[in-house]
């Protein structure tokens, strides 16, 4: 399919992940394109008509709402609410984000509640479509008001302002215009506001996290079966029947994986001198599918947010309202990306804990996996190195919901922090790659100690292109670059 469109039927993160994947763009279906000129045509009406007061629409923002704006500055009022508002502070949200945000505004955009113009939901496919990515930053919402920070530096570009990078290339938006023969836009009533309002920023970290999560989950269970058999673990935690009594779903499916994964290993079947394995192994169900559920729950959330209307004030024309009211607080989002940030972090620490005892000297491994110990380090800083990165995911893991700070003189009295459990939980999947990546290094080298025994089929053949990249480490090496290439491996895992 060479274009997508945005309509009302269900946008599901595995729909956004292909788009992403193959370079599909995006187009309004005619169905969106009536809803937005029939909720434009109502609000046009609407202000034309009579001297009814509309928060946002012809009042100012936040604790200013009771200012009453004049019909001949409505214009102006929704530009100097771009400029004012975009405040964003630290560094660059990643353009994978940024792109994401485009997508992900249109598509609140189309339900027609918004009050925009089509040519500006428009003008939003076309930089999506032709990757002019605004530059926005990734500190500044407080996930409440909306993401009205980020959204609002994505916004100045529509109308000539900020700075965009065009194929990895910065620029000004005015210069970006005069390449791409197009004219700033000239936001009219309402339409300001519905840009800045919304929870895009949010939504777009945790959809491109979610899409991340659900690979590093399949790249944690593979890795997880070869440290099992590299540690020549027991296969009992694994049995079918242990695992259903517990009727977790996501224990059970993970338990059945590792069998599978690990079926006609002559490194499994063999007989074992010890009663039972440490819970980094054994506990490798309950740990990695209590993750997976984690996971499955933030994506039923988080495609109820990406197909909602999360502006305001929201517009109804069939019931002839105009409602101000909280759809742009980011709880649900605020709360599910904590949730999902430890159970990743979760993720990570587990592997860390079998890099370490891949990496003691016990079940006939040599110290630190080196063949000649003294002499060698081996891959004794290797560990030190994943724990390090543990340690921070432990501290990126602490909620940010849970906190709350009072702006806009006690109008906005209670945010709920969302952005930044977002771009921590940003960090945290990068962290969990690096760890995954590291334990892969580790189990690798510890499998060339099992020798001449075979494991299963399909772990042998993961370990064969493996070892095609990155070597087995006989004597010291610059660790690094070989710490890099796997981490490279887990992403294509």
């Amino acid at each position: 399919m060479s274009e997508h469109l945005i309509s009302s039927e269900h946008l599901s993160i595995d729909r956004i992940q292909e788009i992403l994947d193959t370079n599909v763009k995006l187009k309004l279906s005619d169905d969106a394109i009536g809803r937005i000129n029939k909720c434009r045509a109502y609000l046009d009406e609407k202000l034309s008509g009579g001297d009814e007061v509309f928060y946002g629409i012809n009042t100012g923002f936040g604790s200013l709402c009771d200012t009453v704006i004049s019909k001949a500055d409505l214009r102006t009022l929704q530009h100097n609410l771009v400029k004012s508002h975009a405040c964003g502070l630290g560094e660059e949200v990643p353009a994978e984000i940024v792109k994401l945000m485009l997508f992900l505004k249109v598509q609140g955009l189309s339900y027609g509640h918004s009050g925009i113009h089509l040519n500006t939901a428009q003008r939003l496919l076309d930089f999506y479509n032709n990757d002019v990515l605004p530059v926005v930053y990734q500190q500044g919402s407080l996930g409440a008001s909306g993401d009205l920070a980020p959204l609002a530096h994505m916004s100045l570009a529509l109308i000539g302002e900020g700075e965009v990078r065009v194929a990895g290339e910065l620029m000004s938006a005015a210069d970006m215009h005069k390449e791409m023969g197009w004219e700033p836009l000239e936001l009219q009533s309402k339409e300001g506001l519905a840009l800045l309002n919304g929870t895009q920023f949010m939504s777009a970290y945790g959809v491109w996290c979610l899409i991340k999560a659900k690979h590093l989950l399949s790249a944690a269970d593979k890795v997880g079966a070869i440290s099992v058999d590299a540690f020549d673990a027991r296969l009992n935690p694994f049995f079918a029947n242990v695992n259903e009594i517990r009727n977790q779903k996501g224990q059970i499916e993970t338990a059945a994986f590792i069998r599978g994964f690990l079926e006609g290993s002559q490194i499994a079947k063999q007989d074992k001198n010890y009663v039972q394995d440490p819970y980094s192994f054994r506990c490798i169900p309950q740990v990695h599918g209590a993750t997976k559920d984690a996971v499955h729950y933030a994506i039923e959330i988080f495609e109820r947010e990406i197909n909602a209307v999360t502006d305001n004030p929201t517009i109804f024309p069939d019931t002839d309202e105009i409602i101000s009211a909280g759809n742009f607080h980011g709880q649900p989002l605020a709360i599910t990306l904590d949730h999902l940030g430890i159970a990743l972090a979760e993720l990570a620490n587990i592997s860390e804990r079998r890099i370490y005892q891949l990496i003691n000297g016990k079940r006939g491994l040599p110290p630190f996996l080196s063949g000649n110990p003294g002499l060698n380090s081996g891959l004794m800083i290797v560990q030190y190195a994943a724990a390090a990165v543990v340690s921070q995911n432990k501290q990126l893991a602490t909620p940010a919901s849970i906190d709350s700070i009072e702006s806009s003189n006690s109008q906005e009295d209670h945010v709920s922090m969302g952005a930044n459990a977002a771009t921590k939980l940003y960090r945290i999947v990068e962290n969990v790659e690096k760890v995954i990546g590291t334990e892969l290094f580790c189990a690798a080298q510890a499998m060339e100690f099992r020798r001449p025994l075979k494991s299963s089929v399909q772990v042998e053949q993961i370990l064969s292109a493996y070892r095609a990249e990155i070597p087995f480490v006989e004597d010291d090496i610059y660790m690094h670059p070989e710490m890099e290439k796997s981490i490279t491996f887990i992403q294509n895992l």
